[in-house]
């Protein structure tokens, strides 16, 4: 029985990581270039880099692409002088700028205080004296990031200027951490300082607006709830390509059979016209900056109308 063609193009990309011509680090094909070159469909593509994910012998990059994983020595043991010596230099700073480096990188999942331990090169208990515990850690995380990136001194003339300011500050926040939407609750509160000065801006910018308190509130907490809801796609984006090495666009043309048989069905008529577009591609940033745009919108005519909760 001949072999699945899947299967054929994992035997070949193997045998050239095992002999060498690919080297650790090096990029292999590419969904794309495994179509091209083998005549296969995308999703035997996807199967031929899924596979080879599973045996370890790739991983995906995000930004780069599918490469030969690093084969990784195990390291000695850490000596009980050298253990002593991270140890003394151990901080509640340093295990926290370690714990974003490794959510920032890897996944919120991917971080426990193990790991920041042995990134340390400290025994894990020793942690627990500056990070009551992991929860504790990702609050501490979040505020930290949320300070990292400051609003400005001087805020500019007009409320919805101010507010502009403030939501595009926090998506740059979020850009930099995708998983930070995700710690953060909108019925839930934290009690973080340095986001309660994200609040402080908001409030005081509609402060001269002469507003009831609990409008004050929930106009913050529209365009508050807006920026978080649209970062909330980043971390799984991320995720997704850590775990298929697909890009978003790559994916989708996995998923272009199943697209085309819902659109021939003839169920979504509407829908079916927009899917002949060829050159839209879907850029989070732009969408970000639409959203923010027509919510301030609303806000506006909000304002005018009066009819806003007193």
């Amino acid at each position: 029985m001949n072999a699945a063609p899947y299967t054929r193009i994992v035997d070949e990309i193997r045998s050239r990581i095992e002999s060498g011509e690919l080297k650790p680090g090096d990029r292999v094909p590419s969904t794309r270039q495994i179509t091209q070159d083998w005549g296969v469909a995308m999703a035997t593509a996807t199967k031929v880099l899924t596979t080879l994910r599973r045996e370890g012998l790739v991983r995906a990059v995000p930004g780069v692409g599918t490469v030969v994983r690093t084969t990784e020595v195990p390291a000695p043991p850490v000596r009980a002088t050298r253990r002593r010596m991270a140890e003394a230099e151990l901080s509640r700073e340093a295990v926290v700028r370690r714990a974003i480096e490794i959510a920032d990188t890897e996944g919120l999942p991917a971080l426990s205080m193990r790991r920041v331990a042995t990134d340390l090169g400290a025994a894990t208990m020793s942690l627990y004296r500056y990070v009551p515990g992991k929860d504790e850690l990702v609050l501490l995380m979040a505020n930290t990031c949320f300070g990292d990136l400051l609003l400005p001194a001087e805020a500019p003339a007009g409320w919805r200027a101010r507010l502009e300011v403030a939501a595009r500050t926090q998506w740059r926040i979020y850009r930099k951490h995708p998983w930070l939407a995700q710690v953060i609750s909108m019925t839930r509160p934290q009690p973080l300082e340095n986001l309660l000065l994200h609040a402080e801006w908001a409030v005081r910018a509609l402060r001269d607006l002469d507003l009831p308190k609990t409008t004050v509130l929930y106009f913050h907490l529209a365009v508050f709830g807006y920026v978080r809801g649209a970062a909330a796609n980043l971390e799984p984006e991320a995720e997704a390509q850590r775990e298929t090495g697909l890009s978003a666009d790559e994916w989708v043309e996995t998923q272009e059979g199943e697209f085309n048989r819902i659109v021939a069905s003839g169920a979504i008529p509407a829908f079916a016209e927009l899917a002949t577009l060829d050159d839209f591609d879907l850029d989070l940033d732009v969408l970000f900056e639409l959203g923010l745009r027509w919510t301030l919108d609303g806000l506006a005519a909000s304002l005018e109308r009066g009819d806003y909760p007193r």
